[in-house]
């Protein structure tokens, strides 16, 4: 193959991403994941979900390129991926996400607009849909989110913009009494998650309002934002850490979780791809890198910042001064 090829196919793999991405989308939606935790025939899965027989067979033999489902002799199934984490009864569930882009999917679509104009696009969202995406996301690091965190001495934590509350759970149950701030149409969803998750409420208050302009609150040990920073521009962000300041007992500790961007904004692509989301859909956000958040820290009166990688994630830390 010569190298005109080479850099031919690579391109191709670049522009043609969104089809498989549109499958997973459209066999999401279709719940199609549901039904194959048996064994069964195109035809036989056409009828149960309402579809055309000739269609979904050809949309289940791409998800079995695609590695979700496993194909015998005719017959189609879940393969463990699958199982794990696109049936809507288990734990890790991450339909709810794919749902959500399927909203981004036509707010991305406006990208040149966007890009011409300067503005934001916005398709009403799914609100619930959004928010469980959150939920999706947040289930499988939460755990080793929270124990990144330095929690000694930490008796009273806000979980500020915490959406489903899948932190704020986490929190609770190291016996830390936390806060859930969010709208008030995400508390509602947000205690339905607690409840579902089984997790003693003791520990946990919800104050439903809108943290830019609402009172948070005052005398947390630890405030803990995560993935809220990027739906805003940098003098949005400055502002909302001066206001957590004033929340924060002497000596508390406000935490910063964010996608991971590299100083220069062009790394990793999943960075620098997600700041084009920001783009699409808000009015002033974008990826900020660590360093970014620890200007911020040193604007607003926060001691010497620490930056820790984890999961898929950089947390970013720093003390009242």
């Amino acid at each position: 193959m010569t190298q005109i090829q080479e850099q031919a196919r690579e391109l191709r793999k670049l522009w043609g991403g969104f089809q498989a991405t549109r499958v997973i989308i459209t066999a999401n939606s279709l719940n199609l994941f549901d039904h194959l935790e048996q064994r069964m025939t195109a035809s036989g899965l056409a009828k149960k979900i309402k579809t055309d027989r000739r269609a979904t067979e050809i949309l289940l033999d791409a998800l079995s390129g695609l590695g979700l489902i496993s194909k015998k002799a005719g017959n189609y199934k879940n393969t463990g991926t699958a199982s794990r984490l696109l049936v809507s009864t288990g734990r890790y569930y991450q339909g709810d996400i794919i749902r959500h882009i399927d909203v981004l999917w036509d707010n991305w679509s406006n990208l040149e607009k966007v890009v011409k104009k300067g503005r934001p696009y916005h398709k009403t969202r799914n609100h619930q849909s959004f928010i469980m995406g959150m939920h999706n996301l947040s289930v499988i690091k939460a755990e080793e989110i929270i124990n990144a965190i330095n929690l000694r001495g930490v008796h009273t934590a806000l979980d500020l913009g915490g959406g489903p509350g899948t932190y704020t759970m986490e929190l609770a149950k190291k016996g830390i009494r936390t806060t859930l701030f969010d709208l008030p149409e995400t508390i509602k969803i947000a205690k339905k998650v607690v409840r579902n998750e089984g997790v003693d409420r003791k520990n946990i208050h919800f104050k439903a309002g809108e943290f830019l302009a609402d009172d948070i609150g005052k005398g947390y040990d630890l405030i803990l934002i995560s993935q809220v920073l990027h739906m805003f521009s940098e003098k949005v962000n400055i502002n909302l850490l001066r206001k957590c300041r004033k929340a924060l007992n002497p000596k508390g500790q406000l935490v910063i979780q964010e996608f991971p961007v590299q100083e220069n904004k062009t790394s990793p692509v999943s960075g620098a791809l997600f700041a084009v989301n920001m783009l699409v859909n808000t009015e002033g956000g974008r990826t900020y890198s660590a360093g970014d958040i620890k200007r911020w820290f040193s604007r607003t009166g926060f001691g010497s910042a620490q930056k820790k990688n984890i999961a898929d994630a950089v947390l970013v830390s720093a003390r009242r001064a």
